[in-house]
């Protein structure tokens, strides 16, 4: 069911308040981090990061992929964001064959400034927030290019928080990543999450 521009952004708010309450109480330690990134490096598993801090609400009506000046971008604090998750992820010894993003360019910014492998466009990870309709063909898509991946591939998702709430089934903040196993069938089981706040 899609719930609409008003009471999604509701959802974010809440989510964005949780977090806060979690970091604020200590409640995702140093280890903890440490310990979700380790499981990077099993086999068949994921990473799947909404962009990093973009501020505003969906994007401008002259909307041009390829346009960045048409678009909502990262602030000086999401590009902070997106550089301190990529050197997390390089000290814990991941490297990606693979980094595919949206073609917004908060989230190809955010891809390039992980400097975690290799990154290319994958439309199937194109937002689907003003065109609702596009959710299950989109996501469809996604769990039949997960399915075709060779197994030991090593890859990175960079999208947005309707993309990887409809393929996980799980809210996420801006820059929070969501560690998951993929299936033979393209679906996915999560197993952990990491989040640098910015």
């Amino acid at each position: 069911m899609w719930f609409g521009r008003r009471n999604l952004h509701l959802v974010v708010i809440r989510h964005l308040w949780l977090v806060a309450v979690l970091l604020s109480c200590g409640g995702w330690s140093s280890h903890a981090a440490e310990g979700a990134l380790t499981l990077l490096q099993q086999p068949a598993t994921f990473g799947a990061m909404r962009h990093a801090l973009a501020p505003g609400f969906s994007d401008p009506e002259d909307f041009t992929i390829g346009d960045c000046r048409s678009q909502r971008n990262l602030d000086a604090a999401g590009r902070r964001q997106a550089r301190a998750t990529g050197a997390a992820l390089r000290a814990a010894g991941l490297r990606f064959d693979r980094v595919l993003t949206s073609q917004w360019c908060r989230c190809r910014e955010t891809a390039e400034l992980l400097n975690v492998g290799p990154v290319e466009e994958l439309p199937a990870l194109n937002s689907f927030f003003e065109e609702p309709a596009q959710a299950k063909p989109q996501t469809a898509a996604l769990r039949a290019f997960m399915a075709a991946l060779p197994v030991g591939e090593k890859i990175l998702l960079v999208s947005h928080y309707v993309n990887i709430s409809a393929y996980l089934n799980v809210a996420v903040s801006s820059g929070e990543m969501v560690i998951a196993e993929r299936k033979s069938t393209g679906d996915a089981v999560i197993l952990s999450r990491f989040l640098i706040a910015p």
